[in-house]
């Protein structure tokens, strides 16, 4: 069978690549095989089967500060182990700047327990495994998995340190199987039965990859609702694919201690290097660390972003031999060129024609793959219902190349579970931001695709425009307008005693209340946001609100009043019910909205809040308010700049979030709601100077009173509400 790739050159190019190879092929016979150094002279750069290349070392004045290595000989074969002896190396890597280590699963304990519930808690890295921050390792984002074996517990993976942020997380559930206590998710009996386990789907085990680097993590992992049996829990950090290659009996050695497989980052610890800043090598390269033969001439050393945003890590850098070249960047000339003299310049001019040829026909033949996969010719009849928006609706690849400097980190504005945002400037000198996806996976493809769909077809003053797409490339990238203003989230939680004034607070729940009646009342076919919160609010100058980010939304078809979905959210915001059964329904957004007005009145976090009970905001909101006690969790500002009106939308926000959701209004009805205690509010506003006796409350002109609940109606409001809490 012919090669494909042969059948796109020209003969004329066959023959010149022909001879080029028996050119190359005659060089490379007549010349000497150069010596490959990956070391400092005399220092030794293998034990085992490992080779030890420059900057780490088994012997002193071997390596860098930080990349000491040991030699365990008194194994068969010798062992490689970072540092002292935390974990085994199995293999380094200067090209992807890497090393694959392996080590032990996470300490786990019992926090605490009760009748009711049992927490546990883990821990993974840190210094006593040889991990530091400010040192040279990492965990490598994107090449590595956390993984929770238990029965009906969720666990939530965050940073390690001080300031702990939840970076994902995860929930396994177990059903009854006359093998063993519980099944995992492709019906292999954890009691022994030796099928292969498939990838953990959430029954019996889950798995989510790790998003952000670190040097150590810590997990907390709760019971489900209504779990009160205590179960052994085994949480896992390994590299990602490792662990759907075992079968169910080789599980029973992971819960006796076997070595588990993962994969670090390392850099070079510096300061001398600015953010996003490369320099070539020799003489322009940092010499900070104490050496004169730091790095090779025909190479450079790029500012390394090691660093994670919720850790401590310093400046550092990585190093790499040019094109062209090969060898350790480390060492003084441990860079060599792969070839030289007419020889290479033949071989180069014979090649490059072929090679351009074959990646001009691939890429245009990908490009076209890429289209289809993306459902462009669905998109196309799309945009084509309009004329007006069909030209521009579709955006080249190039343009947004060449609009985002081609995606330049310095152009990063920000980014959440669906991608990364840059800012851009088009051809037409339009300023957009431009949405692309940070890992390729179907599940984003299909949500970025989701996504035009839903927002093609809507116009609404309080809803993100999107602009155009591009489908050339494999996750199709989102243009939408530019939000001048960042999000409701950075508004509100701004460390000075002030934040947003009330009336804005107010209004910014009235427009995003528009903005999701909209969606599930006034359009062809009702959707569901399925992600609202406050990161999701974006602001413009004026603080007029622009809903975004609709990669979850779901439609409902209108004969029916929900839909089953894999659960899809934000904790703190997602609502318990759904979360439970994985019935999405209108109530959902409902209850995440519910979330936003609490949010607004206390200036709380809704993902990381917890009371000194431990509840989470939630509960410890509906509980104080039912006690009459809602002055202890209101934000000071709101006390003091609002009136009457202030009640009335703490017991909407706790209607809203009702545990059971036939409960809960419909989004339409908490707009109107909305709408007149606004109204109410200016009301009061303009008649204070006229007569300030007026009682505290007007009417509007549906004939609804607000303004002016007392402390004992609201206890009866949502007294129903605790109880289920």
């Amino acid at each position: 069978m012919r090669s494909s790739t042969v059948s796109l050159i020209p003969q004329s190019a066959k023959v010149l690549y022909a001879a080029a190879m028996v050119a190359l092929v005659s060089w490379l016979l007549l010349s000497p095989a150069a010596a490959t150094q990956i070391g400092l002279p005399g220092c030794p750069t293998k034990c085992g089967n490992v080779s030890v290349p420059y900057p780490f070392g088994i012997s002193p004045r071997c390596y860098l500060p930080g990349f000491k290595l040991t030699c365990d000989t008194s194994q068969t074969p010798p062992q490689l182990l970072l540092g002292d002896g935390s974990m085994q190396v199995t293999n380094i890597s200067l090209n992807d700047s890497t090393v694959h280590v392996i080590g032990p699963g996470m300490t786990t304990r019992l926090a605490s327990y009760s009748s009711e519930e049992y927490v546990w808690n883990g821990t993974w890295g840190g210094p006593e495994w040889g991990l530091i921050d400010g040192g040279p390792y990492v965990l490598a984002e994107d090449r590595n998995e956390f993984i929770l074996i238990s029965c009906n517990y969720v666990a939530k993976l965050m940073i390690g340190g001080g300031n702990r942020t939840i970076i994902n997380g995860c929930a396994s559930f177990c059903y009854a199987d006359n093998n063993g206590p519980y099944v995992l998710g492709d019906g292999t009996s954890a009691s022994g039965n030796s099928t292969s386990v498939k990838r953990c789907s959430g029954v019996g085990c889950c798995q989510v990859p790790i998003i952000e680097a670190a040097s150590s993590y810590v997990v907390y992992v709760l019971p489900l609702e209504n779990n009160r049996d205590m179960v052994e829990i085994l949480l896992l950090i390994a590299e990602q694919g490792w662990f759907g290659r075992f079968s169910a009996d080789m599980l029973f050695d992971l819960w006796n201690g076997m070595g588990i497989p993962m994969v670090l980052a390392w850099a070079v610890t510096s300061t001398e290097l600015r953010p996003n800043e490369t320099r070539d090598g020799d003489d322009t390269c940092p010499k900070d660390l104490g050496s004169n033969t730091c790095h090779s001439t025909h190479s450079s050393c790029t500012s390394s972003l090691l660093k994670s945003p919720y850790s401590n890590h310093t400046g550092s850098y990585t190093c790499k031999c040019w094109e062209g070249y090969e060898g350790n960047p480390y060492l003084s000339d441990g860079c060599q060129g792969i070839g030289s003299g007419a020889v290479l310049l033949f071989v180069v001019l014979g090649t490059t024609f072929i090679i351009r040829k074959v990646k001009s026909q691939r890429k245009k033949k990908l490009r076209q793959r890429f289209f289809n996969q993306n459902r462009g010719q669905l998109l196309q009849q799309l945009v084509c219902q309009r004329v007006d928006i069909a030209e521009r609706m579709i955006i080249t690849l190039k343009e947004l190349e060449k609009a985002t400097n081609n995606f330049d980190k310095a152009r990063e504005l920000g980014g959440g579970g669906h991608g990364t945002v840059y800012k851009g400037i088009l051809s037409s000198l339009h300023v957009v931001a431009i949405k692309k996806s940070k890992i390729v996976v179907q599940r984003e493809i299909n949500d970025f695709i989701n996504e035009v769909a839903i927002l093609s077809q809507i116009n609404h003053r309080n809803i993100v425009k999107l602009l155009g797409c591009c489908l050339e490339i494999e996750v199709p990238v989102l243009v939408y307008e530019f939000i001048t203003n960042g999000t409701l989230y950075h508004h509100l939680h701004v460390e000075a005693p002030l934040s947003l004034p009330w009336k804005d607070r107010l209004r910014i729940g009235v427009e995003t209340a528009r903005a999701l009646a909209y969606l599930h009342s006034f359009v062809s076919m009702p959707v569901i946001h399925r992600d609202i919160k406050s990161p999701n609010i974006l602001l413009e100058d004026n603080l007029r609100v622009k809903l975004s980010d609709f990669g979850a939304s779901r439609y409902i078809p209108i004969d029916q009043t929900g839909v089953d979905t894999v659960v899809q959210g934000t904790f703190g915001y997602l609502d318990p019910t759904y979360y439970s059964t994985g019935h999405l329904t209108e109530k959902s957004d409902v209850y995440s909205f519910g979330v936003i007005l609490i949010e607004l009145l206390t200036r709380k976090k809704p993902v990381s809040y917890r009371s000194a009970e431990g509840y989470g905001l939630v509960k410890h909101y509906v509980t104080l308010l039912s006690e009459g006690k809602l002055d202890h969790i209101l934000d000071p500002q709101i006390t003091r700049e609002g009136d009457g009106e202030v009640i009335d939308v703490a017991l909407l926000a706790a209607i809203c979030v009702k545990f059971t959701r036939e409960e809960r209004p419909t989004m339409r009805q908490v707009e109107m709601t909305l709408e007149s205690i606004h109204a109410a509010k200016e009301c009061v506003s303009s008649d204070v100077a006229d007569d300030e006796s007026d009682k505290d409350y007007c009417t509007w002109r549906n004939g609804l009173v607000v303004g002016g609940t007392d402390m004992d109606d609201m206890r009866i409001l949502v007294d129903n509400n605790e109880a289920h809490s």
